[in-house]
Formats: C-alpha cells, structure tokens, sequence
C-alpha cells in the first residue's frame, strides 16, 4: 500500500500521507461560550500524523448549532480559543481544516433560544438528543430569500474566522441531512422560488455558498463534503433519475471554482455514481467508503491503489487510534472505538486512547 503513505500536494501544502481524519462531532466545547479547550488541542494535536485532519462540524452562526457543545467559529472569543488548537497541531507537522457545518432544522429550540431555520417549513421525523435529554424535531422556520443570502455571508465570514485562526483551510458541510444538503434534497426543499424546483435550483444555496468561502480566502483552500443518498437526518434522496441529475449538476457547477478537493461519504448502492463524480471532478477526490456499519479500516486502503479515491477518510478508527497512519502501515493493531464515550463527557475516551507501544 505505498501509495496511501506517500506525499500528496494539496491545497498549496504538502500533506504527508493520503490518510485523513474525517469530521466526527465530539460535544466538548465549552457550553457557555461554545469554544474549543485544551483537551481539544490536544486531541487534534495527538492525530497530527494524519495527512489533513478535518475538524468536527462547527457553526458559523448561533442559528447553525443544533446540538449541545459543539463549538462556534463566530465570536473572537472562538478565534482565539480555535488559533490553540491550530497551534498545536502545527506544531506537531500537522494539517488541518475546519469544517463549517450549519445543521438547518436539524436542532431545537430549547439549545439556542432560537427556532431552527431551513429551506422550507419541513419538520424532519425522529429526535434530537438536547441539554433536556432527547425531544422530537419541531418545524423548522422557511428561510426568507433575504436569510438565504444572509447565510450564505455568514459562511464567508466563519472561513475568514478559520483562517485568522490559523487553519489550512475549511470543509464545507454538505452532507448528512444539514442544511446545505436539505437545500440539495428534494423532500426538505419544496420551494418554488430560485432556492428551489427542479436540481438546477436545488443545487444554488451550495454553489453559492462554495463561491462566497472560495472568494473569502481562496478556493485552493476550500473543500466540500457530499453524501448522495444518505438517509440520514430523515433526508429522502431515493429517485436514481434526480439524484443523478441533482449530483452531476453540483459537481458540474463546483468544478471550475478551482477547489482543494470533494469529500465524498458513500451511502449504500451508490458506488456506480461515486465513480462517475470521481471521473467528473477535476481535483483531489476524498472518500469516506461505505462500510456496511463497521468503520472504515484497513481493507478500504485499496481504495486508493486502485484509484478509486485520491484520498481515504477514517472517522471511529482515527478517533480510537491517535497514531492511525503508523498502525495502518504496520497492519495493526487498532484500538476498538468506546461508543459510550463518543459524545460529550472528558477526557475519557477523547484523549486518552494509547498510541502502539504505550
């Protein structure tokens, strides 16, 4: 496997390896303020031997927070408290982006005070697990065209933020039903305006969105992530005809901006239409492989020798294993990922997972 471990340029940097350490919400920010701490820095800090580390999902908003302690990167107390853990991480040999990730209606009021907000007053089914404990999704609150152009400014500004504190750049969440891909998805999009319709407008809010960071700081430090097909958060992609048309329009539009790289997470039975956006975008293609509900592992290293993907994501296996990249070379072995542990909580199951030879 001598290609997963070899240099790969990206995003005007060399990144040491093609392993990466995907986005994975952890519920640690402060509550109060919603900033990063030193457990966070050094949680990063620990898995810098990651070709590019891709934060957990963070605000760029109040209205974008829609569970308990995630962290914001809006305020300068945020900035500051964010420019810790790039520190540490660099300090290591690392690189890193921030994933901006705004969750739409998926949320509550009683964590923010606010009603969450989405392309249409569409209620996601299921539950949100708050400070209160789990309480049902309420209807979200439709966007004005004026808010959607607002929201669109607010990603700008969170990428402005990332970089001042000192990340190599941003990963725009497009995926697992949050807003971007509530916009993309035909049953939490039911507008009839230009936000809305068929996936020519669907697709619009991305697109605009991916302009707006590109134009912010540079679209060699922009990545996006997509998940076609994924059900998650009640989303309904399930005509092949639309998703299709919806996908290949996206990549179609996002090709010329000149990004770092898409970052697909693969949603069962769509492996025909990953290849197909793999061959149509021009950069650096990241996936997260479908795995059949076990993290992704060693067996998804072919992946990339075979020119499946330029670049392969772990999400539970990097959060079990700090030295990831040196147990995947050396065939293992890899810690097992404590599901109890992997939202909110200290330093259990955060930091404390021993690297080989502890």
């Amino acid at each position: 496997m001598s290609q997963v471990f070899e240099p790969f340029p990206l995003a005007g940097t060399t990144l040491a390896n093609r392993v990466v350490m995907a986005p994975m919400t952890r519920s640690r920010a402060d509550a109060e303020s919603r900033t990063p701490t030193e457990l966070t820095a050094l949680y990063y800090a620990q898995r810098a031997s990651a070709g590019l580390i891709v934060t957990e999902g963070v605000q760029p908003s109040p209205a974008g927070q829609g569970y308990p302690a995630t962290p914001g990167i809006h305020s300068a107390e945020q900035v500051a408290a964010w420019r810790r853990v790039t520190e540490a991480v660099h300090a290591e040999g690392g690189v890193i982006f921030l994933q901006i990730m705004h969750t739409g209606r998926i949320g509550h009021p009683s964590l923010t005070g606010l009603t969450p907000v989405a392309p249409s007053a569409v209620r996601a089914a299921g539950q949100v697990f708050t400070g209160e404990g789990p309480q049902d999704f309420v209807e979200p609150r439709a966007l004005t065209g004026a808010e959607v152009e607002e929201t669109v400014a607010d990603f700008a500004r969170a990428a402005r933020n990332a970089i001042e504190a000192g990340f190599d750049g941003v990963e725009i969440h497009g995926a697992n039903g949050y807003l971007v891909h509530q916009f993309l998805a035909p049953n939490s999009n039911v507008r009839t305006d230009a936000w809305g319709g068929g996936p020519e407008g669907r697709i619009r809010f991305a697109v605009e969105v991916a302009k707006a960071v590109a134009g912010a700081i540079g679209p060699e430090r922009v990545g996006f992530r997509i998940s076609p097909g994924n059900p998650f958060n009640d989303i309904a992609e399930t005509d092949p005809a639309d998703l299709e048309a919806t996908y290949t329009a996206l990549v179609d539009a996002l090709a010329p901006l000149g990004l770092a790289y898409l970052h697909q997470m693969e949603a069962p039975g769509v492996r025909e239409l990953l290849l197909r956006l793999r061959k149509q975008w021009p950069g650096a293609f990241v996936l997260n492989p479908f795995t059949a509900g076990s993290p992704t592992g060693a067996e998804s290293l072919k992946l990339v020798e075979d020119g499946t993907t330029d670049l392969l994501s772990f999400g539970a296996l990097f959060l079990a294993n700090p030295d990831l990249p040196a147990r995947l070379r050396a065939g293992g072995p890899f810690n097992t990922p404590d599901l109890t542990t992997f939202y909110g909580g200290d330093a259990r199951g955060y930091t404390d997972y021993p690297p080989l030879g502890a």
